[in-house]
């Protein structure tokens, strides 16, 4: 039901925990991006994303992968937390929502089934009684065998005490986005400008969804309509990966009606529906939870460079 390493893309095999840590510039699975001014933001594919201005940066560590299931196991074992998705909701946050439906619960991605026509984001978002970090799909799901897939259904909540447990914060939208960016200035893409590739052209570059959403997925970067390992396709220039698609990630900046933004798209970003795999690319979080499609990475900021 998940995509394990046996999936990867053939052009670009998923890297280990071990040979991650091995690589030259990596300090405790972290990566530093240096202080300066960076340009954050674009001209508008969505009107939520310009205009581009500059932004004056500190320098920062910051994850170079999403953080997995492994780590997230680490940090519940350690303090037994418990998600969003394991407690009941606040029925007082749900005024007129008879008590029963108020179990613990998540969305989930559920494909469309071959003939079914789409009708909007309920076709294809459901939520799930018993859905979680620990089962991703449903309660008959498990993380077994799984364990360097990004940890899902996080809501901003848990992975704001995941990044408490470890001394770290999570990163600004300026912050992500110079990250996502790794020294590029204005590319389209945490790449470049060249095209995702996958379909047959060029090597994948990203775990995105090749095809119409939500019809079929062509799979075309080896995992079709699933999340993928972490590290299994190339890294930006500052080393760090899946800073596009994959999931959606967190980030401490805010949006209008106070919720927080998630960045960097995820498997189920098309062109022709969410184009939201881009580092000037922003959306809003949802409040109270997490989804199937949606997880973190942390920083650490020093005043000092590592060199």
């Amino acid at each position: 039901m998940l995509a394990g390493c046996s999936a990867a893309v053939p052009e670009q095999a998923c890297k280990s925990p071990a040979t991650l840590a091995a690589e030259p510039g990596t300090n405790s699975g972290m990566r530093w991006v240096p202080p300066g001014r960076y340009l954050i933001g674009a001209r508008p594919e969505r009107r939520e994303e310009g205009p581009p201005h500059p932004v004056d940066l500190q320098g920062y560590w910051i994850d170079q992968t999403e953080v997995t299931n492994a780590n997230y196991a680490a940090f519940v074992a350690a303090t037994g937390y418990r998600t969003l998705a394991e407690r009941a909701p606040d029925p007082k946050l749900y005024p007129g929502v008879p008590r029963e439906r108020l179990v613990p619960s998540s969305l989930v991605f559920v494909p469309l089934k071959p003939g079914e026509r789409p009708t909007g984001p309920a076709s294809w978002w459901k939520i799930i009684p018993g859905a979680d970090w620990r089962h991703p799909l449903g309660p008959s799901s498990s993380i077994a065998g799984h364990e360097q897939e990004p940890v899902v259904h996080i809501g901003y909540a848990d992975a704001l005490a995941y990044a408490r447990w470890k001394g770290r914060d999570l990163p600004s939208e300026a912050e992500w986005e110079a990250a996502a960016r790794g020294g590029l200035v204005a590319a389209q893409y945490s790449w470049g400008d060249q095209a995702p590739g996958g379909d047959g052209s060029s090597p994948a570059r990203v775990n995105v969804w090749q095809g119409p959403f939500p019809v079929v997925d062509q799979g075309g970067d080896g995992y079709k309509a699933k999340v993928a390992p972490v590290a299994c396709f190339p890294a930006n220039g500052f080393g760090l990966y899946d800073m596009a698609g994959n999931v959606w990630e967190w980030t401490s900046g805010a949006m209008g009606s106070g919720g927080h933004v998630i960045k960097g798209g995820s498997y189920l970003c098309a062109d022709n529906y969410c184009y939201r795999y881009r580092p000037a690319a922003r959306e809003e979080g949802p409040p109270d939870t997490g989804a199937s499609h949606i997880g973190f990475r942390t920083v650490r900021r020093e005043s000092a460079s590592p060199g």
